[in-house]
């Protein structure tokens, strides 16, 4: 699997028009560096993955379609797929990490899916096999799908457009996906810009990985940041993210849940664990740009770890 070309990029912003929005870029007012928020919690999920589950299922054979479809996901690509799948008519099964969050199992369970919740070895044996039993629909990776990736990508069409002198743009790495997608169409578009992942370094495979110079695991630790970190860089996404990111930078979990809280007060966007990470990272002065964009991926939290971040607390 390679990086996207500008064609398929640009043919997937097509496929997802009218399902995904083009969200805003907006100016975090703090500091020196000129830092923007790429503001995805304004989609329909309140997620960015709308955008490669559209771009997937517009592809899928009417026949696999017509068996249902069905997704590995802590939530937000679930979302994105059973949101999809819903308006296909078509039934929708996720298989889910046993600690996903209640709110956006209760999301899922809301737009009409199916939900597996299984331990997390499991889960991630289901992204890796691409398969689970008992089901034969169409399955949608989350993560290592083309289509995906290109879907993703139109959000790095969107920030050339409307910022055409970015030089960094700090992206959440869960399984590449968004990062490599973003960092692709940049490429294309906008070469000067650099696209860094960030993780939270309770689970940091990829930018371990980056700095071993070939595919690292790292002990995994759940957090409240649910929709990024993992065990291990996904084997078919290495090969791109090593070509397309220009590296990896961790944030702790205390910043992280900072940025959650800052966003909440001064800008009124309500982000996820994961969403905060790109402005943690920028706000920690670790990877410097003169104009940086932070996606703010998704906005999908427990009011319960919401509450407590804004009490200046790290969820549990």
């Amino acid at each position: 699997m390679v990086a996207p070309s500008l064609p398929e990029l640009q043919a997937a912003r097509k496929r997802i028009e009218g399902f995904a929005v083009r969200t805003p870029l907006i100016r975090w007012q703090e500091g020196p560096t000129e830092i923007w928020l790429k503001l995805e919690t304004l989609q329909p999920i309140g997620s960015f993955k709308i955008r490669g589950a559209r771009s997937a299922l517009a592809l899928a054979p009417p026949e696999a379609l017509a068996r249902g479809v069905f997704t590995a996901s802590a939530g937000n690509m679930a979302q994105g797929v059973a949101w999809c799948a819903r308006a296909l008519g078509v039934p929708c099964t996720v298989i889910a990490p046993d600690h996903a969050p209640a709110t956006k199992v209760a999301a899922i369970e809301r737009l009409g899916a199916s939900v597996i919740k299984v331990p997390f070895d499991r889960w991630w044996r289901v992204l890796m096999e691409r398969r689970y039993e008992g089901l034969d629909g169409f399955f949608v990776h989350p993560v290592s799908d083309p289509a995906v990736i290109a879907g993703n990508g139109s959000i790095g069409l969107e920030i050339a457009e409307d910022l055409p002198d970015v030089d960094l743009v700090l992206v959440p790495y869960g399984g590449g996906g968004l990062s490599c997608g973003i960092a692709a169409a940049l490429r294309a578009v906008a070469p000067k810009a650099r696209t860094v992942a960030v993780e939270p370094e309770s689970a940091a495979p990829f930018a371990t990985s980056f700095e071993a110079g070939t595919p690292t695991a790292v002990e995994y630790h759940p957090t409240f940041i649910d929709g990024a970190g993992g065990k291990s860089v996904l084997p078919e996404m290495w090969p791109i993210a090593r070509e397309v990111l220009a590296g990896g930078v961790r944030v702790s979990l205390a910043e992280t849940a900072e940025a959650v809280r800052l966003l909440a007060e001064r800008a009124r966007v309500v982000a996820e664990g994961a969403g905060g990470l790109a402005l943690a990272a920028a706000r920690s002065g670790r990877v410097r740009g003169t104009k940086v964009v932070a996606i703010v991926s998704g906005g999908n939290i427990d009011n319960a770890r919401l509450v407590s971040i804004l009490r200046g607390e790290v969820p549990a």
